[in-house]
């Protein structure tokens, strides 16, 4: 084979149950005065915030903190950016769950500007961010996004008009990411499940993508492989199993990586355009719509014929993989490929992901999301119709 690809950095990686305490060692490396940018409610519920709140005050380190309820809009950066922007703030630390890992990396990079967000959104604005910003270290609290390993920020308007964009830069990228499954033990079933489902689309993505290369590859079966299992039992009997949590963890990393390098098709190009149209969390959208789109691109793949053959393959080493098998020379793609399609079904049942006409949205408004959605790195072109198809299952 003949290698030629790109592969961006990704984060200092601190993993491992009880190293979120690492962070009181990590601040002062970048100064005394740090903001923390946090969930609504969740971790200061959980006693966790009032720990990290008396340590850093016994460690004499300065600090101020914005909570974050709902995916960040470019009113709530531009808002924290000018609160912040004249205290010296010396390092961003985000603990929560993919939005505001988000809104942390969003505010990090806009603390150095006198300028709105807006202005330097993909497809939205008309500058390009220069990488500068206020060093960032991410926590998360749910394993689903991966966006402690990835150079962007996804901010949310919503509304007619509305939009899902992303804010980029390769140097947005954390400086230090510190997973410890410990903070994913409280997470319930209702969001331990559309972000599990979040994570495992994005390993399937980003292994389907045109734009894969052997490393992006390797690490998303890895992540495959740990997540295959743990995916149900974190929210049955495993809830509380600091193993199977560590190993949903470990997906979402490598899920962030991956997709920073290999890109995401089909069912993040709808979660693009649906999330700017609705209020629906951006995991319930990917979980809901895996499966059907995952349907329609083998159907895709398989009318290519020779064409088609690559794409078909990975899909069915997926199937493979989740299957138990551990060796991929020669499987028949056909059946591991039906097995993946069942697999992703039973999932979304036995998670009980929610449909799309829970959030209000309707076969009425099929078109208008059809028209906002790209397909983005998808290993088969889908027409207007492909995609019509997959919503009214899922509506």
């Amino acid at each position: 084979m003949l290698f030629d690809f790109n592969f961006a950095s990704i984060p200092h990686i601190i993993f491992g149950a009880g190293r979120l305490n690492e962070i009181y060692g990590l601040i002062p490396k970048f100064g005394n005065n740090a903001l923390y940018v946090i969930g609504g409610s969740s971790l200061k519920k959980s006693g966790k915030w009032d720990e990290i709140a008396n340590t850093m005050q016994k460690k004499a380190i300065s600090f101020s903190e914005i909570s974050v309820s709902k995916e960040p809009t470019p009113a709530l950066v531009d808002a924290a950016a000018q609160k912040f922007r004249n205290q010296k703030v010396d390092v961003v630390v985000g603990i929560g769950g993919g939005s505001v890992i988000d809104a942390g990396k969003a505010i990090s990079a806009m603390l150095p500007k006198n300028d709105s967000i807006k202005n330097y959104l993909e497809g939205v604005g008309n500058k390009a961010h220069d990488g500068r910003k206020i060093p960032y270290i991410a926590v998360p609290t749910t394993s689903g996004t991966g966006s402690e390993a990835t150079k962007n920020a996804v901010i949310t308007e919503l509304g007619i008009g509305g939009f899902k964009k992303s804010l980029r830069h390769d140097n947005l990228i954390p400086n230090y990411a510190v997973i410890d499954p410990q903070l994913v033990l409280s997470c319930p079933k209702s969001v331990t499940a559309p972000c599990g489902m979040d994570a495992f689309t994005q390993l399937l993505e980003a292994f389907v993508s045109p734009k894969s290369n052997p490393i992006t590859d390797a690490l998303a079966k890895n992540g495959i492989k740990q997540m295959k299992n743990a995916i149900i039992s974190t929210c049955n009997d495993k809830a509380l199993d600091i193993t199977a949590r560590a190993a949903m963890a470990y997906g979402s990393l490598m899920s962030g990586i991956v997709l920073a390098n290999a890109g995401l098709g089909i069912v993040h190009g709808f979660a693009s355009s649906i999330g700017g149209l609705f209020n629906i969390p951006h995991g319930v959208v990917c979980g809901t719509l895996l499966a059907e789109s995952t349907k329609m691109n083998i159907k895709r793949l398989e009318h290519l014929g020779t064409e088609g053959k690559i794409g078909l393959l990975k899909y069915a080493i997926v199937g493979a993989l989740i299957n138990g098998k551990e060796s991929f020379e020669e499987i028949n793609v056909a059946h591991y490929c039906s097995i993946l399609i069942e697999r992703l079904d039973n999932w979304t049942k036995q998670l009980n992901i929610d449909r799309l006409g829970k959030y209000g949205i309707t076969t009425a408004d099929i078109d208008s999301i059809i028209e906002k959605t790209g397909l983005k790195n998808n290993p088969v072109h889908l027409k207007p119709e492909d995609l019509k198809e997959i919503l009214i299952k899922r509506i």
